[in-house]
């Protein structure tokens, strides 16, 4: 059973998927603190998704990757990196003695190395053949997918809450309905010349 732990918290309207990169820009004298503190003290904190959507309280671990930009006036661009998932207890004004808040999480520690099944896979190299990307995975995995065919808000929250088998079917689905509609602009693209 996972253990409760306390942890810096970022409430946002955002659900990242493990191993996903996010830009932030972080303006808030709160957050600046706990920025500088991912950045001195290699801390990791919680982005809890700030949703109605989010019964199960879900929330992204996340990693300083990289400060992009400091301006003159403290404000700063990031990239951060969703390393696990969490469920949150509770919800505190602010984290200890720090100006920011914090939360009572228990984290998933989630496999982020779970493979594709094959019907996953091959659909999943049709896609980026048909896109043509340039981006080459020599292997990937069931989070690497799901972070390239951009779910939505309420996509994230049901691939996170379900289980493995059904997680692959919700990407299947994706995939194909991406596959028909990249097929429907290639041949669209076939009828139309230019002048």
């Amino acid at each position: 059973m996972p253990q409760t732990v306390l942890a810096p918290m970022f409430p946002l309207a955002l659900l990242p998927l493990p191993g996903e990169l996010v830009p932030l820009h972080i303006f808030e004298h709160r957050y600046r603190e706990m920025v500088r503190e991912a950045e001195t003290q290699d801390i990791s904190f919680g982005i809890y998704f700030s949703h109605e959507i989010n019964t199960a309280k879900l929330g992204s671990m996340m990693r300083l990757e990289s400060i992009l930009k400091k301006y003159p006036s403290g404000e700063s661009d990031i990239v951060v990196r969703c390393f696990d998932i969490f469920n949150l207890d509770t919800l505190y004004r602010k984290f200890k003695d720090r100006p920011y808040p914090g939360g009572d999480i228990k984290q998933w520690n989630i496999l982020v190395d779970e493979s594709p099944g094959y019907e996953l896979s091959e659909l999943f190299y049709q896609y980026r053949t048909l896109r043509s990307s340039s981006q080459r995975f020599a292997n990937f995995t069931t989070f690497q997918i799901a972070n390239d065919v951009n779910l939505d808000f309420l996509e994230r929250y049901k691939f996170l809450i379900s289980t493995a088998d059904t997680r692959q079917r919700i990407l299947i689905n994706r995939l194909k309905f991406l596959i028909h509609s990249l097929k429907l602009e290639l041949k669209s693209r076939d009828l139309y010349h230019l002048n």
